[in-house]
Parts: structure tokens; sequence; C-alpha cells
């Protein structure tokens, strides 16, 4: 049975935020423009215009835009974020988990202070609480729990040339996040968002934008105000992108240091390179969004040479009833060739995005061949539905199985199979007004012969509900 608490404060939280303010109706044509959206990194969002009240529709934007000191341009932004999550598995990770019957509650409330002192000089500061409640076996590590701690704090120092040029310097504690996260992200899906102390040097010009960054990710500890940096990781790269809306172009360099990594392969110290291009953009119906990318570098003083490719597409019905979109994603990620060999083939993500496949990210995009058909509809009052099919197989059968983080779950020296298995589920968001959107997902892992020559080999079920508060 399903416990009732979580659910019961899922469904509260719902009607509070759904349940309209009254007040007298304003005439369409009096109402203010319309406030820009929330960004899924809430540092990326300018509220300067907040400055004139008339453009303030509710109580949030208020916030918006706090004068300080009584001077040009000073003034304090204010913000945050509720999330309560339900979630249960069935069989969690094929039956290796211990079996939760009823569930658990994720909770995770993330307020933040943007203080701008003029143009040249701004404070973001972010907090983080997250907690789990019910979970058999406790909190999953780096993921589930961090009771309360910095997640953000950084400056800008910034020196503007005109309107279009800038360079910016900002150290501190930051997230980091390019492109759609395949290999650089802040690992939203998680209750626990990852965030690194890091230097970045930020160079805006006319067409292209490009950052500089070396960086140490910050380990997540349960407590207060613990969190640490992993100690023996160094990750740095030059990151730049000239935005267009018919053809964006990403290029990159990421270097990443890691001590006693491990993989099918063994154990050791850790130096990978990685360069990569993504080509992404929209021409009419069509949206398309490859990704190639090559590693090389050292593995316990013997070489690595990976590679990864990701290719996603869809086609909007922009003339049907709502508007589907049928898409169609592809993954390679090479895996290692030959145990006995020194030399690493099996390709690395770096710090991909959480939800990699969808809410249930049982696998990893390490030696990994997959294809994803979708198909997506917008449906009336702001609610949108996804389907999806996912199909999963080993790229090289002498390697192992991965999840999402890179963690080793099988080795691949006990079968010959190379199908792992498919993954049908579903996603439905409801974006009620600016603040709030609910959303529920469902998935189903139905295991393939390697996972049934590997056991335990248990098809998994799982099921999330979601409520998502930003102001």
């Amino acid at each position: 049975m399903i416990r009732a608490a979580p659910i019961g404060f899922l469904l509260l939280t719902i009607t509070i935020a759904a349940t309209p303010v009254r007040g007298q109706p304003v005439p369409e044509d009096e109402l203010p423009p319309h406030p820009p959206a929330y960004e899924p990194n809430r540092f990326d969002e300018d509220w300067s215009m907040m400055r004139d009240p008339s453009r303030r529709v509710d109580w949030s934007d208020e916030l918006k835009y706090l004068p300080l000191a009584k001077r040009e341009g000073w003034y304090a932004s204010l913000g945050g974020e509720v999330r309560p999550f339900y979630e249960r598995y069935i069989n969690e990770q094929w039956g290796s988990q211990p079996q939760d019957l009823s569930g658990y509650l994720l909770n995770r409330i993330m307020p933040h202070a943007d203080v701008h002192f003029g143009e040249r000089v701004r404070f973001f500061g972010q907090l983080n609480s997250s907690i789990e409640a019910g979970r058999r076996g406790g909190p999953r590590p780096m993921i589930d729990e961090d009771i309360l701690d910095v997640n953000q704090a950084f400056v800008d120092i910034i020196w503007p040339f005109d309107s279009e040029r800038s360079v910016t310097l900002r150290p501190g504690r930051q997230e980091l996040a390019y492109g759609t996260g395949r290999i650089i992200s802040s690992r939203e899906g998680k209750n626990v968002r990852q965030s690194f102390d890091a230097g970045k040097l930020m160079l805006r010009m006319r067409s292209w934008k490009a950052d500089g960054f070396l960086a140490r990710p910050i380990e997540t500890n349960r407590g207060v105000l613990d969190d640490r940096e992993i100690s023996g990781q160094t990750f740095w790269g030059v990151y730049s992108m000239r935005p267009d809306s018919v053809l964006t172009i990403d290029l990159y360099y990421l270097g990443l240091d890691r001590q006693d990594a491990i993989f099918d392969q063994g154990q050791g110290d850790e130096l990978r390179h990685t360069i990569g291009i993504r080509l992404s953009g929209e021409w009419g119906p069509w949206d398309y969004n490859p990704e190639f990318i090559y590693q090389f570098g050292s593995f316990d003083r013997d070489n690595i040479r990976a590679w990864g490719i990701a290719f996603e597409a869809g086609y909007t019905l922009q003339r049907m009833l709502w508007q589907p979109r049928l898409g169609l994603r592809a993954d390679a990620a090479s895996g290692d060739r030959d145990p006995d060999d020194p030399d690493l083939e099996t390709f690395y993500p770096l710090f991909p995005r959480g939800a990699y496949f969808g809410q249930l990210a049982s696998v990893g995009p390490l030696n990994l061949l997959d294809v994803h058909p979708s198909i997506g509809l917008s449906l009336p009052n702001g609610i949108s539905l996804t389907a999806n099919w996912v199909f999963f197989w080993r790229q090289s059968i002498d390697d192992g199985l991965y999840s999402v983080p890179g963690a080793l779950l099988r080795t691949g020296q006990q079968s010959r199979a190379r199908f792992i298995g498919h993954q049908p589920g579903f996603d439905i968001r409801w974006r009620i007004n600016r603040h709030t959107e609910p959303a529920f997902s469902f998935g189903r892992f139905l295991t393939g012969r390697f996972l049934r020559e590997t056991p335990p080999g248990k098809n998994t079920t799982f099921l999330a509900a979601w409520v998502t508060y930003t102001f």
C-alpha cells in the first residue's frame, strides 16, 4: 500500500499552488508585459526590468527588484524553488536493492539571492536543503539527501566593452551546465544537484560565447554545511558556442584528472581529455541535436581511446490537433574491447544530467548503444504528454554495464549477450501557471538476456509524482 503521508503532502501542495488569488479582475489591455521565464539555472535570470512597477504581475515580482542604498543599479533579487517528490521502485536496479513496498519522499528547497552592485559586480548565493524520508535502506549516496548546504556562492566581476561584448570573472562555488547536459550538467532530475568550486572566465562577443574554467566537483555529505571538494578530482576546460536559431555550434575541450577510477578493465588513476562538437537548431517543423565526442589520455599509465555519438531529431506536426512531435534519439558510447589489453576504450560521460534516459535512469551512457523513439503531445490547459520506448545494448560484449554517473553495475565477463533490455514509459506535466508544475512519470524496465544471465535480472517498475513551485 502506498504511504499516505507523502501522497497527501503532494496533493496539498498542488491544491494550494493551483488555487487562484482572488481580487479585482484586470482588463486585458491593462495587463503588464509578461515577465521573463524562470531558467533551469537561476543565475541566468535577469530581473532588472522589475525596476518598473508596471512590469510586476504578482507577489513574487515584488521580490525581484529590491533597491539597495539608493544607488543606481544596486538591487537584490530573491527567489527559490520548492519541490516535494514521491518516488517508488519495484525491483530497483533489477532486484539488487532492498525492496521498498510503499515508496518514499524526496523534498527539496532551494532559496537564492542575486545581488547587483551596479553593472560591474554581482553576488549570487543559493542554499540547498534536500531531505529523504521513508526509503528502505536510507538515502542513496550523493543524490538523495543534504540537510543544509551552500549549493552556490560566487561573485561576478564584469568588464563590459559595449552592449554585445564583455569579459566576466566568476570565482566561487557554482553549477556548470552546457549544451543539453550530456557531458556537463547540474544533475537536475536528482534530489541534490551537482556543484563545483571553480574559477571561470567568460567571454561574450557578438557571435560567440566562450567559457574557460578550472574546477573541483563538490561531494554531497548528508549533514549541515559539510559538503567538501572531492579529493583527487580536478576538472578544467574551454566551452565555446555560436548561437543561432537555425544552426547553433558548440565546440569544447574538457580535461578530468581522477584518482582510483573504476572500470570493468580495473582500477587506476585516470587523466582523460575530451573534445567535442554539438550542432543544434530548428528548421521549419524539424529540430535536431547531434553531438560527436572523442576522448584520449591515460589510465593507470596506459592509453585511453574512447568515443561517443549522440543523435536526436524531431518533427512537429504543427497543423494537427495537439501538435504531435515525433522524435528519434540514438546514442553510441564505446566500451573496452579487450580486458586483457591494458589500454582503455570505455567512454566516460564526466558529469551528465541525472535523468539521462528519463526519470527511470537505470543505465548510463558508457559501453552503450540505444535507440529511443518518442511522441510528444501539447494538450490544452498547459498539459504536455511524452511517451517513449528505449532499447539498450552493450557496445562491447567484453565490457560491463554502468550507471549514469559511471559506476560499474555489472561486469561484462560473465555473459556474452549484448541486449540489456528495453524501457517503455511516459511523462505528464501540467503547467498550471508560471510558478506551479505538477508532473508524473512512469517507466518499466524489461530485462534482456545480459541482465538475466548476470542475476538478479528482475523487471523494474518505477513511478514518480512531484510538484515544482518556482518563484
